[in-house]
């Protein structure tokens, strides 16, 4: 707890704190007035792999325009988040072009790997909570069909012969095992984290409860014999699994033999995925003066770093900074969305911050509903 106030003292703002301050409602709030998603499909097999990553981003901000309840052209500035795409500024801009975003709306591109989409949202927020612009755009958006994670290894002797950035090039699994082996979390604890991931999400999509958030979204079919493409309609989720159970799990081999203690499967890990998401936000006014319905109000992000053979604990010391940061306790929030990358690094999050796990991703995380990088963590 030490090192969380610490790495939070600098960023905690000078307002009010608790509850009711977070509650309150105030003309100069950062406001959410929508949100939405594409499908999330499977990568190579799924609804999008005939859909090339600029084609997803151009239905993104289509589907945008139309849903957003306002003139494009009063959007003060829009933020892609996207890890995998090359040149993706020049996509970015392109893709709000064609869509119809007026030229003199500004698009920029940021890449925070996991959390990227996260930081698109930050980005037009502190934007708006500085006064730059009234309203802005964050969109995430990737395709591990059309470019796949291939990882990166360091060229120079001066980075892959330094202790720890060396570990920067290694691929995730091996980070996951790290975590599993370092903190003792067991396979049987894994698939039952995972297994209760696919079951909360099989729920949800049978209660139709992601149908609000996910807009119908138009994909390429490729005709395997011609190699010619037709369009589709894709409407919901397609990697969930039905019927999972952590006995079923618990059948599947280790992804990871090469690396002690091989824990983790193709079913304790997320799936790599296709999809893409945005948030629109301005500032409380602007939405009242514009007639909007106010859905939701952005607060605080808090980020950190951990050592990169073990990165996927950030969540460990990021949400008691926020929580610091607003005055909330963690009883007072009441659910709590933790990226599973891997059920073992989510797992040791939600252990170590003893969070309520029927408050923790309720209607399935990452490991059901799959993980686009950097739209996974957006909505």
């Amino acid at each position: 707890m030490e090192r969380v106030k610490q790495l939070a003292s600098h960023l905690i703002p000078g307002s009010s704190k608790g509850l009711a301050a977070v509650e309150k409602k105030n003309p100069d709030d950062v406001v959410i007035t929508m949100a939405i998603r594409s499908p999330l499909c499977k990568a190579r097999k799924g609804g999008f792999k005939d859909t090339k990553s600029e084609e997803l981003l151009l239905e993104m901000f289509k589907q945008s325009v139309a849903r957003s309840s306002i003139d494009p052209g009063l959007i003060g500035d829009i933020t892609v988040g996207t890890v995998l795409i090359p040149g993706a500024a020049y996509v970015a801009r392109a893709a709000s072009l064609a869509a119809g975003i007026p030229e003199q709306v500004p698009v920029q591109v940021v890449n925070r790997f996991c959390s990227s989409g996260l930081m698109a949202v930050t980005d037009i927020a502190n934007k708006i909570r500085a006064g730059q612009i009234d309203i802005g755009l964050a969109v995430g958006v990737e395709s591990m069909t059309d470019h796949p994670d291939d990882g990166w290894k360091p060229q120079s002797e001066l980075l892959a012969g330094h202790d720890i950035a060396k570990d920067c090039g290694m691929p995730m699994g091996w980070t996951s095992e790290n975590v599993a082996g370092d903190f003792n979390i067991t396979r049987e604890e894994m698939d039952e984290f995972a297994a209760l991931s696919f079951q909360r999400a099989e729920a949800a999509q049978k209660a139709g409860r992601f149908e609000e958030e996910t807009v119908p979204f138009t994909a390429f079919v490729k005709d395997p014999a011609t190699g010619q493409r037709t369009t589709k309609v894709i409407t919901k989720d397609d990697g969930i699994r039905y019927g999972t159970t952590k006995e079923s799990l618990l059948k599947i081999r280790a992804a990871f033999p090469q690396w002690n203690p091989s824990r983790t499967t193709g079913g304790n890990a997320s799936q790599i995925t296709d999809g893409a998401a945005a948030v629109l936000l301005m500032r409380r006014s602007k939405a009242e003066e514009l007639g909007l319905k106010v859905i939701g109000k952005h607060v605080v992000t808090a980020v950190t770093g951990v050592p990169p053979r073990v990165m996927g604990v950030g969540p460990l010391y990021a949400i008691p900074m926020a929580l610091e940061m607003t005055g909330l306790t963690k009883d007072e929030v009441d659910l709590y969305e933790v990226n599973e990358a891997f059920a073992s690094q989510a797992l040791y999050c939600v252990k170590q911050l003893g969070l309520d796990g029927e408050k923790v991703n309720v209607n399935g995380g990452a490991i059901a509903l799959g993980h686009p990088l950097d739209e996974s963590t957006l909505l």
